[in-house]
């Protein structure tokens, strides 16, 4: 008997993988968040922030080139200026919407990585 799939999909805020459940059964394509925080995250005016990470990080990797990475570290500063710490995590989840969309990749130690499982210090590269 062959292996049955479990669907998924990606998170419309933060780019994680969401796995279907059972008690989403009725209401699966209605699923667009991981969590309780990014459906809050969305409603709120995070939304207009999270456009401008996306949009600076594009930049940022067009501006490097084809094979060059930018630390999301990097586009949090670029945004943020002086309160850059506090865009570190929403520009990683910028840059996993990225891979989402099939724009980018991340990587770790040079490797292509999964973006909702990458733990510690990653790239992000023009995929």
């Amino acid at each position: 008997m062959p292996a049955r799939t479990i669907p998924t999909k990606d998170c419309a805020v933060c780019g994680r993988t969401i796995t279907w459940r059972k008690k989403w059964e009725r209401d699966w394509d209605e699923v667009r968040y991981c969590s309780d925080g990014c459906r809050r995250r969305a409603r709120s005016a995070a939304s207009a922030v999270d456009a401008e990470l996306e949009a600076t990080l594009r930049r940022l990797l067009d501006a490097r080139g084809a094979a060059k990475t930018v630390c999301p570290s990097e586009v949090a500063r670029a945004v943020g200026g002086e309160e850059w710490r506090a865009l570190v995590e929403p520009a990683r989840a910028a840059a996993r919407r990225l891979v989402a969309a099939g724009e980018a990749e991340i990587t770790q130690g040079g490797k292509v990585v999964d973006p909702s499982t990458a733990k510690g210090p990653i790239r992000v590269r023009r995929a």
